[in-house]
């Protein structure tokens, strides 16, 4: 029996200032969520990711996964009329979320101070590189600065020694998205209790550090990890990726003795093996014949799909992750998976992506 949807945000409005990625994923899980989403885009050309490859139509297929069920006001806030019509949004809104670096959104007239006079409930979220404060705060920057400078590249390198460029938005997802909802969640049961909002100031940078938290005790404990020398970055046999005969890949993963003995024994080779060894053993047969030696047994191996392979596994089609679509004017296109369960996702399988004629 499929569970009742309760969309546990229906009647909260948002004012999303925000582009690209950290701000936007975090107002579409607002909005799948129930909340209302209006998104301020600059007048012209509108978030610029609508400018991305691969294009659908005049929009950008990514645009559209990260916007579906929003709708669109396309404003120029240096103009009077414009800035009083986005003020007068604010009023009747909860929740504000803008991604411009400190102070920008003050010099338009639309900062916390000057919107909580008029709205003293609203919940204000500012997402940028480095914060509101500090020495790095007006510097411009992008996910792998972050990571640079919260470590993490430093964490895995190729042949040459060479950080290795990560193929995810790990600091704008984990650094801002996801920091992001959780404040603004936290805010909303605050003002609950005292009736008032509050600044959220969320530093991409400062929360990449939850995901080093391996890292941290290591260096804490002196001995600071390096690339291929420690438990994840290489220096196991038991946690690392192989190649297989036919060119695929495996990922093995059997880190606790249980699942190590096992592995071990199917594969044939010696409990003290080291990943050469292993790695010799696993090139004796293709990867579709591996899959079917691990199949009945726990040994945390898994294959090294490509994205398309992922889309159409239909383990994840069981569990609904793509069911969702956004309509476009162009076609439909595969909703984003979100993280929300399913008793507080949109019911609703299909949702429009905010098109450039669209007003709340």
């Amino acid at each position: 029996m499929l569970e009742p949807v309760h969309r546990p945000l229906a009647g909260i409005r948002v004012v999303d200032f925000s582009t690209l990625i950290p701000g936007p994923i975090a107002t579409l899980l607002l909005a799948e969520a129930g909340a209302t989403v209006i998104k301020i885009e600059r007048k012209g050309d509108g978030d610029d990711l609508r400018g991305f490859a691969p294009r659908l139509g005049g929009d950008s297929w990514q645009f559209a996964m990260l916007n579906r069920g929003k709708q669109s006001l396309f404003l120029d806030l240096k103009a009077p009329a414009d800035r009083d019509t986005a003020l007068a949004l604010i009023d009747g809104a909860d929740i504000v979320v803008e991604q411009f670096r400190p102070g920008v959104m003050a010099r338009l007239g639309l900062g916390y101070e000057a919107v909580a006079e008029r709205n003293p409930r609203i919940i204000y979220c500012s997402i940028t590189g480095y914060g509101q404060s500090g020495v790095r705060a007006q510097k411009a920057g992008h996910d792998i600065n972050y990571l640079a400078e919260a470590g993490v590249l430093s964490l895995v390198a190729d042949a040459a020694g060479r950080p290795m460029l990560p193929p995810v938005a790990m600091a704008d997802l984990g650094g801002g998205t996801y920091p992001a909802l959780l404040n603004i969640l936290l805010a909303l049961i605050e003002r609950g209790a005292s009736g008032r909002g509050r600044h959220l100031d969320i530093a991409m940078a400062d929360n990449v550090f939850p995901l080093l938290s391996w890292a941290l005790a290591a260096t804490a404990a002196g001995a600071p990890p390096q690339p291929s020398q420690s438990l994840i970055t290489g220096a196991s046999p038991r946690y690392a990726i192989y190649p297989t005969r036919d060119g695929r890949h495996i990922a093995a993963a059997p880190l606790e003795d249980k699942f190590w003995r096992t592995f071990c024994a199917l594969v044939g080779i010696a409990e003290d093996a080291d990943t050469e060894a292993v790695g010799a053993a696993m090139r004796a047969r293709d990867a579709a014949e591996w899959l079917a030696v691990f199949a009945r047994h726990d040994v945390c191996c898994s294959l090294v799909r490509s994205v398309e392979e992922a889309m159409v596994d239909p383990d994840f089609a069981a569990r609904g992750v793509f069911d969702h679509i956004v309509e476009s004017p162009a076609g439909e296109v595969p909703a984003l998976p979100t993280p929300l369960v399913a008793a507080f996702r949109d019911p609703e399988a299909s949702r429009p992506m905010p098109v450039r004629t669209s007003t709340p």
